[in-house]
């Protein structure tokens, strides 16, 4: 790291980077006429930025006998340093072009994609570019074969090697279809009691919003048992019962008339979703970028995560 000033003004010293390129590819290749050949040089201009490198380090890097060439114990000390200075630039620059090509790869859950993700692709700003790909269940955490950049998975387990956000927090309550509120005449939490109500097999908490509603539960199950919430929240779109659904799931299905809300009976709130990547790229400006946005969102929207409920496991919704 070069030197701050006593004014906080950081400094750094740079050897000309030519010299730099003509060193390392005459250490690395031991040779100045195949470092000349790799850079599409003259040998002749090789050997004189070797030199002005030299002078400007104050110090042999190479040993010379007629044509050939040996590194000094300082130069084999520098080599190796610029050798790794080097493939980490050449990594990084080619990490920063290809992530103007390569699509952006997400993988989440089916309800997370239709309900909430994919109607916002439009607000970010490299949206054209997400690739979504979908889990039955739980989506796979295993970045060296999920093909994923991100994954938004169910809650916010911890796995080791892997970065988790919790993005976004939410209470659950009763939904149903406009027809069938009236048709069942759904004006008073009792009368879910006689209701078809979805099931949720990952999670169901109808009996924690009933006792949160101060009513006897009905004996259950009354109503059918789904995989998880989104399938139990599609039913109930389509007129075949109450389902128990996540408020910051649903906001957009409520406002354009799918399904309405019954009661203001809410469960307790907790982390549904959150973000997670490989920890080995937190600092690559795609992911970070993307994140920030995910956070924006939910935070614009006030589902914010803010605690944890460590008995849910990461299971798939």
């Amino acid at each position: 790291m070069g030197a701050v000033t006593g004014e906080g003004v950081l400094t750094r010293e740079f050897p000309p980077f030519a010299a730099v390129r003509a060193f390392e590819a005459a250490a690395r290749k031991g040779s100045i006429k195949d470092a000349a050949d790799e850079l599409c040089l003259t040998a002749s201009a090789v050997s004189h930025q070797i030199r002005a490198l030299e002078d400007y380090l104050d110090t042999a890097l190479f040993r010379r006998s007629g044509n050939r060439i040996e590194l000094t114990l300082t130069g084999q000390a520098y080599a190796r340093k610029v050798t790794a200075l080097l493939d980490l630039f050449d990594e990084t620059t080619r990490t920063v072009k290809e992530a103007g090509r390569k699509p952006f790869r997400v993988h989440c859950t089916p309800g997370f994609a239709a309900r909430w993700l994919v109607p916002r692709l439009g607000d970010l700003a490299f949206g054209d570019r997400i690739r979504i790909s979908v889990s039955n269940g739980a989506p796979s955490t295993d970045f060296s074969s999920n093909g994923a950049d991100v994954v938004i998975q169910w809650a916010d387990a911890h796995v080791p090697g892997v970065v988790t956000e919790p993005l976004m927090q939410s209470a659950r309550y009763p939904v149903a279809s406009p027809a069938l509120k009236e048709r069942e005449n759904l004006h008073d939490p009792e009368d879910l009691c006689r209701a078809t109500l979805m099931h949720d097999e990952t999670m169901d908490a109808w009996g924690e919003w009933f006792e949160a509603a101060d009513v006897n539960p009905p004996a259950f199950p009354r109503g059918p048992t789904f995989p998880n919430c989104e399938l139990a929240t599609t039913a109930a779109e389509k007129g075949q019962g109450v389902a128990l659904a996540y408020d910051a799931v649903v906001r957009g299905t409520l406002e354009n008339g799918t399904l309405v809300r019954l009661f203001d009976t809410v469960t307790m709130p907790f982390v549904i979703y959150s973000v997670a990547y490989a920890n080995t790229r937190k600092d690559d400006p795609m992911i970070r970028e993307f994140s920030a946005w995910l956070h924006d969102q939910v935070e614009a929207e006030g589902v914010a995560a803010q605690r944890k409920r460590p008995d849910i496991l990461a299971q798939g919704h």
